[in-house]
């Protein structure tokens, strides 16, 4: 059973890890199928196997580490449909800590709605990093995924009657859209209100000016990368209702 529940959640993940990765911005350093040099090198050790270059890694050894050093730290035998994949997927991510975490302060009320609140503290950290805005679109497009799957599979696992599934997630999909037009609005008008204030404060000091800039381009920047991940939960969302 645990090994069915894994397949299905790694499945989703590791189309998101892909193959070859040497990003010089990405703190792991050179990973192969998403597994870093240091843990595949962790992993060997504990083999009693010789070390060799992560980049010879093979699929086989790859999803042992998955199943070894994640898939059963974060609890993912013991976790409820949907809840596995989001906790599961966020731990290869972030780390078993951080995944289990997340997992910990969200638990409460439906499955799904588990789901969602450890996808919002994941995307909530990601912001927080310096390398959110080399890896942000990617990452997401990731947590939108495998939020609207990880409901999807939560819902289906708690009611038998498709249709009301797919309504459930066409639901979070137009909540998803109606914070796009909400925040994409408010963007606009901090811009615009931006530029009105700078206007008329023409005979103030130039420190006055550019702290007044900055304040406005910070909020419309907010708002934008709130927008832009909305967006890619709407999308997530309604490609998941076309195959409830």
């Amino acid at each position: 059973m645990s090994i069915d529940k894994f397949r299905r959640c790694h499945d989703v993940t590791k189309k998101w890890e892909g193959g070859w990765s040497d990003h010089p911005a990405d703190p792991g350093g050179k990973t192969m199928y998403g597994i870093t040099g240091a843990v595949y090198h962790a992993w060997l050790t504990k083999q009693r196997r010789p070390i060799r270059p992560v980049r010879a890694i093979d699929m086989a050894e790859a999803e042992q580490i998955y199943f070894d050093e994640y898939w059963l730290p974060c609890g993912g035998p013991t976790l409820a449909v949907g809840v596995d994949l989001a906790t599961y997927d966020a731990s290869v991510n972030s780390g078993v800590s951080r995944g289990r975490q997340w997992l910990l302060a969200s638990v409460g009320g439906t499955d799904y709605e588990t789901v969602k609140r450890i996808c919002a503290r994941r995307l909530g950290f990601m912001q927080s990093l310096k390398i959110w805005t080399t890896f942000g679109r990617g990452w997401a497009r990731r947590v939108a995924d495998v939020e609207a799957k990880g409901v999807a599979w939560a819902l289906v696992a708690a009611n038998d009657n498709r249709a009301v599934v797919r309504k459930q997630l066409d639901g979070e999909a137009d909540k998803a859209r109606s914070r796009v037009r909400k925040q994409a609005g408010g963007a606009t008008g901090a811009g615009g209100s931006g530029a009105i204030a700078i206007d008329q404060s023409a005979q103030l000091g130039n420190w006055l000016l550019a702290g007044i800039a900055i304040f406005a381009f910070a909020v419309f920047a907010i708002l934008i990368i709130r927008a832009v991940i909305n967006a890619r939960r709407a999308t997530a969302y309604a490609q998941e209702a076309t195959y409830a």
